[in-house]
């Protein structure tokens, strides 16, 4: 299947957003890897232990920490730079943490992607920009059909909504602004992903791992939900392939969802945490409902058109995504370079 080129992303200045966060420091590494100028624009790590300071990702791009709902600030940092690709990643993105501060999340994904757009007008050079959003921007009537492309947008939940939402202030945009000027803008679908480094709050694997560390038990809420899960270099390799595609095809769809293998067996939250909890040696999870909860119990997304449209899907199956997910953490807590962790799984995933 089709990989990121080293070949197009050499000496190309590219704009990436939310490089501070758990998949934005993994596509910082590998842009810059591929001979990318990377300039990141995000507000700082929220969290400690955060991949962007392990990694030590700030010395790989230019980091300019800014918050993009302060949309002066956005002009600002963009003033005097050039770009010709943008990856828009930076965002809220945590469900939970969106019903305690609902506002705050729709500032940061609707406003924050308005005002990045916005500012981005006044860039002659720029070719393409693609914009992160989420398997969860589709009105989910929990039938367990994966979605497609076509579905209706929606959201039960602030986080949902607001990934929606954004993808209608992409379009429109798009449609009023960059369309004229043939620069492609368009959005990406992805789905649940885990992977190394990620700190987050509310993150299975990343509970998983503090549980672990702690000696105590992981607590999942909806054991019995499926979610797409994908490795972050799936996701990624996906999203880089896409801007490559707008880049150089005027006709490439302006929206893409990216999950697992089209025609793979659906795995719940629990038969992944207890593939995970094994991998570590942990703890086995314990159940503990939550019937206020707003988070879907069945989500799933349809990738074909991805394979169909850019010749990519995901390489790495759910047992293959948590076997190296789960070696990264432990390799790290045993006191192996973090960066190092990430370049040596990168290569791997190439060669894979």
């Amino acid at each position: 299947m089709i990989r990121p080129s080293a070949g197009f992303w050499a000496g190309k200045r590219v704009l990436l957003t939310g490089h501070t966060g758990f998949k934005g420091s993994w596509a910082a590494v590998w842009l810059s890897r591929l001979g990318a100028r990377v300039t990141g624009l995000s507000l700082a790590p929220d969290q400690t232990p955060a991949l962007f300071d392990l990694a030590g990702v700030g010395g790989l791009v230019e980091s300019v920490i800014v918050d993009l709902r302060d949309a002066a600030a956005v002009e600002r940092a963009l003033a005097g730079r050039e770009f010709d690709l943008v990856l828009h990643m930076a965002a809220q993105p945590i469900v939970r943490a969106s019903i305690e501060d609902p506002i705050g999340t729709f500032a940061s994904n609707v406003m924050g992607t308005a005002h990045l757009l916005q500012a981005l007008r006044g860039q002659a050079a720029l070719k393409a920009c693609l914009c992160i959003t989420s398997d969860k921007v589709y009105a989910n009537a929990e039938t367990g059909r994966a979605f497609v492309e076509t579905d209706a947008l929606g959201g039960k939940d602030p986080y949902s909504a607001s990934k929606a939402a954004s993808e209608i202030v992409v379009q429109s945009f798009a449609r009023s602004f960059f369309d004229r000027a043939g620069v492609p803008v368009a959005t990406a679908r992805g789905g649940n992903v885990i992977g190394g480094g990620d700190f987050s709050r509310d993150r299975l694997v990343a509970d998983i791992v503090r549980a672990g560390a702690s000696q105590g038990a992981t607590v999942l809420r909806h054991p019995e939900a499926t979610r797409p899960w994908q490795h972050v270099l799936d996701c990624v390799a996906g999203y880089l392939v896409y801007l490559e595609r707008l880049a150089t095809d005027p006709q490439a769809p302006r929206a893409l969802n990216f999950g697992p293998r089209p025609g793979g067996p659906e795995v719940t939250v629990g038969e992944l945490a207890t593939r995970a909890v094994e991998a570590l040696g942990a703890r086995p999870w314990v159940h503990e409902p939550d019937p206020d909860s707003l988070e879907a119990k069945s989500l799933g997304i349809d990738a074909g058109q991805a394979r169909r449209v850019l010749g990519f899907e995901s390489r790495l199956d759910a047992p293959v995504a948590v076997e190296w997910t789960m070696d990264w953490y432990r390799r790290q807590a045993d006191g192996e370079d973090a960066l190092a962790l990430v370049q040596a799984q990168i290569t791997r995933y190439e060669e894979f």
